[in-house]
């Protein structure tokens, strides 16, 4: 039988494959999902994972998923590797959404807009997100709150105030009393790539927010503190390091790029305020995060890994009439299946032999481990009447 045997150093192969077994690992149950539900295994899997590339259209939707995924990862990357454990960053997107829209309804006069302007409201979103997080690390600093705790709470009030705002005062007063704003103009919407696709600006910008993500985190001494912060505390307060800086600018980094996607989202695909800008991305992100080893360049792969999960649950809804849950249960999967896998950077697989040679074996060292203790005992007593034994 296999047993698990500790490793004497961590595997730095394993924390790299790691992810690409739990990939494969997801694929298979996957597949026993479909063939539980009475769909063709091939077919379900070509449908959720083939059919989303099979042409160029496909490609752009899936570029229009992994920009936000993108985007709100690389922060997540930061914070984490800062040992700031931030889960809130959907309800900074929903923030930086609500700003960055506020600002683009403010301006928009059904003319004008351009570069300049959409710039503004870019930036809009991005201090609306890092406002937001600002919440987390104010009541982490100074009262010592739990920032998992704070910061999840704050996803459910930043949703409820954007939906207490659309059906409010940015409500569209033309709009037949739909809870939503009014469209944007054109001179706000971000730039589109490809013609008759979805796709627009907000891919680049999560490119490049990549790459400065892994030179910021790599190249530069702020993020070399970031880094010494989270992996050895103690090691950055021997050194002088601050860990409010720390504290504050991971979350200030993380919340400007979660509100940033959420802008995006407003600026590009949905081109108006809804009571959902995100079906979930904030949360979705944290898998992408570790599924790519918290490094800023991995998670480009893990952010296409999961906007495929989200075309192909669309695609797997209408064409195979799975439930709508079917995107979740993958992005579980896909949680569970990395977590399984990690443990094999810290232990290792090993065939022990049959049952019977365990068994004797354990016997065996029953018995030492007795005779053992009566020769300790007879010690004792012998030291006790006055005998010394020198060993």
């Amino acid at each position: 039988m296999f047993k698990l045997e500790a490793r004497a150093n961590p595997s730095a192969v394993m924390s790299w494959m790691s992810p690409v077994l739990a990939v494969l690992l997801t694929v298979l149950c996957g597949a026993i999902l479909f063939a539980i539900l009475g769909k063709d295994p091939l077919t379900g899997l070509a449908v959720f994972f083939l059919e989303p590339i099979k042409d160029l259209h496909g490609w752009s939707e899936v570029g229009v998923k992994v920009a936000p995924l993108l985007l709100i990862s690389v922060g997540l990357a930061i914070c984490f590797r800062a040992n700031v454990f931030n889960i809130g960053a959907e309800g900074q997107l929903v923030v930086g959404a609500i700003t960055g829209g506020a600002a683009g309804l403010f301006f928009d006069n059904g003319s004008g807009g351009g570069p300049l302007m959409i710039g503004v409201v870019l930036l809009a979103g991005m201090l609306g997100g890092m406002a937001w997080a600002a919440i987390t690390a104010f009541l982490r600093d100074r009262f010592n709150a739990n920032e998992i705790l704070v910061s999840l709470m704050l996803v459910y009030v930043a949703q409820l105030l954007l939906s207490y705002l659309v059906h409010g005062v940015l409500r569209d007063p033309e709009g037949f009393n739909f809870p939503q704003s009014k469209m944007f103009s054109e001179g706000f919407l971000l730039p589109i790539l490809l013609e008759g696709s979805r796709l627009h600006f907000g891919i680049l910008l999560a490119l490049l927010v990549s790459l400065a993500g892994w030179l910021f985190m790599s190249k530069s001494l702020a993020g070399f503190r970031l880094q010494v912060g989270g992996m050895a505390p103690r090691a950055a307060r021997y050194a002088g390091f601050s860990s409010r800086k720390s504290l504050w600018m991971s979350l200030m980094i993380c919340g400007a790029l979660s509100g940033l996607a959420g802008v995006c989202e407003v600026l590009g695909p949905i081109g108006q305020l809804t009571p959902s800008v995100s079906p979930g991305y904030g949360f979705a992100a944290i898998i992408v995060a570790y599924v790519g080893r918290l490094h800023p360049i991995g998670v480009i792969f893990s952010s296409f890994i999961m906007a495929l999960f989200y075309i192909g649950g669309e695609l797997s809804q209408s064409r195979l009439g799975m439930p709508s849950a079917i995107t979740g249960v993958f992005q579980g999967i896909l949680l569970f299946s990395l977590l399984a896998c990690d443990v094999l950077i810290n232990y290792k697989l090993r065939w022990s032999g049959s049952m019977i040679n365990s068994n004797f074996s354990g016997a065996n060292n029953g018995l030492l481990r007795t005779t053992d203790c009566c020769i300790h005992q007879c010690r004792y007593a012998l030291d006790a009447g006055g005998l010394r034994f020198v060993d």
